[in-house]
Order: C-alpha cells, then sequence, then structure tokens
C-alpha cells in the first residue's frame, strides 16, 4: 500500500506581515489550525507540522498541559471534531531564520520511513480544499508522476507530493526555494493535476492578502 506523510510548514518568520500571519483568525480557528485540520481530512498517513517560537500555543491548545512537543498530540488543536489526532506531530525548527529549507528538513526527520511520499504542504493556504489535496495523492497512488503538483489556469502551486527517491535532494534544499529547484530538474517526472479551487495558488503574504482570502 503506498502510503503518504504530509509535512505542514509553520516556522516561517511573517516579515511582510508584521504579526504572526498563521495565528490570524479564521472562522473559530487560527490559520494555521485550518490547515492542519484539512489536512486531517484527507488520505495523508501522517502530518508533520513544523513550528518555531508558536510552539507554546499551539501545544496549550492540548487538555493536557504536559504534552511534549516533540511528540504526538494526545487531543485535538481545536474544538473541531478532529478525528484521527494520533496522526499529527509537531516538530520545532531552531534554525527557522535561515529559511524553509532548514524546516523542510526538520519535517523529514519525523516521517514514518515507511512513507512513499512526501507531501509538502504551506501553513498559510486556508483556501485549499481537502478534494485538492486527495486528488493529488490518488495521483501520486496510480503512479502518474514520482513529483505530483497541482495546476490552477496553468499556474503551478501547492501542496506537491514527492516521491521518496528526492529525500536526499530534499535534505540538501537551502534557503526559502522550497521544493521548486527539485521539481525544475526533474521535469520529465512532474505530474501536474488540474484543479478546479485556486486555493492551490493563494497564500497568505501581505494583509491585503488576508483580507481578501478572509471573506472567501
Amino acid at each position: 500500500m503506498v502510503e503518504v506523510s504530509a509535512i505542514l510548514l509553520g516556522a516561517g518568520e511573517s516579515k511582510r506581515m508584521g504579526v504572526d500571519k498563521l495565528s490570524l483568525p479564521w472562522g473559530r480557528e487560527t490559520v494555521l489550525e485550518h490547515c492542519l485540520k484539512t489536512l486531517l481530512q484527507t488520505k495523508v498517513k501522517e502530518v508533520i507540522v513544523v513550528l518555531n517560537d508558536r510552539m507554546k500555543w499551539i501545544v496549550n491548545h492540548s487538555k493536557d498541559q504536559k504534552v511534549d512537543p516533540e511528540r504526538r498530540f494526545s487531543t485535538p488543536p481545536s474544538k473541531a471534531g478532529l478525528g484521527a489526532v494520533e496522526r499529527v506531530k509537531v516538530v520545532k525548527n531552531p534554525y527557522y531564520k535561515r529559511g524553509m529549507g532548514t524546516s523542510i528538513r526538520r519535517g523529514l526527520q519525523a516521517i514514518d520511513p515507511s512513507s512513499q511520499g512526501i507531501l509538502i504542504a504551506l501553513g498559510d493556504q486556508p483556501l485549499i480544499k481537502t478534494r485538492t489535496i486527495n486528488a493529488l495523492i490518488r495521483a501520486f497512488v496510480q503512479k502518474k508522476g514520482t513529483i505530483v503538483v497541482p495546476s490552477f489556469w496553468g499556474k503551478q502551486g501547492h501542496p506537491v507530493i514527492f516521491h521518496r527517491q528526492y529525500l536526499k535532494e530534499l535534505l540538501k534544499l537551502k534557503g526559502d526555494v522550497g521544493g521548486r529547484f527539485i521539481i525544475e530538474k526533474h521535469p520529465k517526472e512532474v505530474w501536474l493535476v488540474r484543479v478546479k479551487s485556486k486555493g492551490v495558488t493563494k497564500d497568505i503574504d501581505t494583509w491585503k492578502d488576508y483580507e481578501k482570502v478572509v471573506k472567501k
């Protein structure tokens, strides 16, 4: 059985916002919590949430205040009625100021070794749909490509699924380039999944971005 582990990146500095954008309200949740809930409603095997100093507030959402932040949640991070929360791991990236590549590496260190797919999701894309992520997973399971990328009106977006064969290349990522370098390096291995949701190309970088998406 082909299984996919998800890495949810939530350790950015939010420099352009001036505030922690992932802590901003999204309904009754925060932006990050909503992204986490969406992933938990998909067919991913587990979700590794990579954080920086926000570790304290997300762990405090647990009823068990003694939860080790390097281990799994014992209770849901919100009141959304999430089911299999044992599928969540929270890890801290002490080197987050060096760029997204360090967060990806930190997440990779925590994934289940049996997972064939590595889905990398951004914590500031709350408009992504569960069905979109499941469509990417189906394409990966069906071996359409060893790199699966969503596409909305010809524009590539996130999340992206990488086969485990790219693990060494992912571990070498530096700065804020993410997995784009690997995608460009292996164009013949990329399978584009055309989706109807523009959420794959919409993230929150500025207050204007947030004001736009929060009204959706």
